[in-house]
């Protein structure tokens, strides 16, 4: 079975290369994310699958519930994935999509886990810091989690800097125990 995220990657990019060069990356953005929020409802869902509509019926039911909010390049774009049976990938392209966004503005989402809920200026301190460390620039996502106790975990990608108590004492609980 093919992996949605390869049958997705496709279309996302040659979306994200045509919004690029129209310079409307947010707008397609948006329209991504209402077309996958509606694919993703039962009821859209359901018409997705039914045998007795054709794949231009099924780009019609898409673009009526969507209409006003996209335009006709968009909709060319769901004719395309409609004529290859690929509308029930709107979620992926979409989240494809939004990270081919983000590696061309040089941004990074950043979960920011802490024992207690961090005040703006902290926020602001530490995506500061992560800026300049990760040459990016970084939008903080925060997240509390008490079990950690103190400190704050950096989920960055790939990168994992935890600096919390919990992990501190994990560490040393392995240390002694070897």
């Amino acid at each position: 079975m093919i992996n949605t995220n390869t049958l997705a990657r496709p279309y996302a990019k040659a979306a994200f290369e045509f919004a690029s060069a129209a310079q409307q990356a947010d707008a397609w953005l948006n329209m991504l994310s209402l077309s996958a929020a509606a694919v993703q409802t039962p009821a859209v869902a359901q018409q997705l699958v039914n045998p007795a509509l054709t794949d231009e019926q099924k780009v019609n039911v898409l673009a009526q519930i969507c209409a006003g909010h996209i335009d006709a390049s968009f909709s060319n774009f769901l004719r395309s994935l409609g004529s290859n049976d690929r509308l029930s990938l709107l979620p992926v392209v979409r989240e494809q999509f939004a990270v081919l966004k983000a590696e061309a503005e040089r941004a990074l989402d950043v979960e920011v886990e802490s024992a207690f809920e961090l005040n703006a200026e902290q926020l602001q301190t530490l995506a500061a810091a992560l800026s300049k460390r990760l040459d990016r620039t970084v939008q903080p996502k925060p997240v509390v989690n008490p079990a950690l106790i103190g400190g704050v975990v950096i989920r960055a990608g790939d990168l994992v800097i935890d600096g919390s108590v919990r992990g501190k004492l994990n560490k040393l609980a392995e240390a002694l125990k070897s």
